[in-house]
């Protein structure tokens, strides 16, 4: 398991080589708005982040807290760095499909596939209520099936069917196969999870103080 230094490296890796470059060609590779000068507009699950060039310091633009969680901003700096692409393919692969991925599919599995089937397993109207919080769209098959765009060039698929007395619940999580040319698997099952962790979230909000 990653320490929090782990991460804090990674995040100032990545800054430092983003500083590196012009402004106006990591947003044109992005696909992220630019409000302001050296600011960068970035949505992401239920939050907006303005991103501060060149030190990528991030801040909720609801709230203006400077801290987000870092997992997220390595995530979301990790894509600013990724190659141009002609954008999503609309070729869906699982995610041993991706190249590279079979090493971290236990990892996908236990941080994405199962608390999908856990959570949402016996309540997919409860997942079709988080997800179109999340701006998400109904597709087919199974009882609920939800299409995300996390960022302008990435696009993923949660499949839900329903268990009942006789058959325990099954999930599948697609990808647009685009997604193997911005993020390293490893980055794509930590995305997974993140996603069906703040639909759990958004499916289970906390109560009343």
């Amino acid at each position: 398991m990653a320490r929090i230094d782990d991460y804090v490296a990674a995040k100032k890796l990545a800054a430092e080589k983003l500083a590196g470059e012009a402004f106006d060609a990591i947003v044109k590779r992005s696909g992220f708005d630019a409000p302001e000068p050296n600011v960068l507009r970035v949505p992401f699950l239920d939050r907006v982040y303005n991103v501060l060039f060149p030190g990528f310091d991030f801040s909720d633009e609801k709230s203006g807290e400077k801290e987000a969680p870092i997992q997220e901003q390595i995530l979301i700096l990790h894509y600013l760095l990724a190659p141009e692409t002609p954008g999503p393919t609309g070729n869906w692969v699982a995610y041993r499909e991706i190249p590279g991925a079979a090493f971290y599919f236990s990892a996908f599995v236990k941080r994405a596939v199962d608390p999908l089937k856990k959570t949402f397993g016996r309540n997919a109207a409860g997942l079709k209520q988080a997800s179109l919080r999340l701006g998400a769209k109904a597709v087919e098959p199974g009882d609920a099936a939800f299409e995300f765009s996390l960022f302008p060039r990435v696009r993923i698929r949660l499949i839900l069917w329903e268990g009942d007395a006789e058959f325990a619940p099954e999930a599948n999580i697609l990808f647009d196969d685009a997604v193997g040319k911005i993020f390293s698997p490893e980055d794509i099952a930590w995305l997974a999870g993140m996603l069906v962790y703040r639909l759990m979230a958004l499916a289970n909000p906390p109560g009343p103080k």
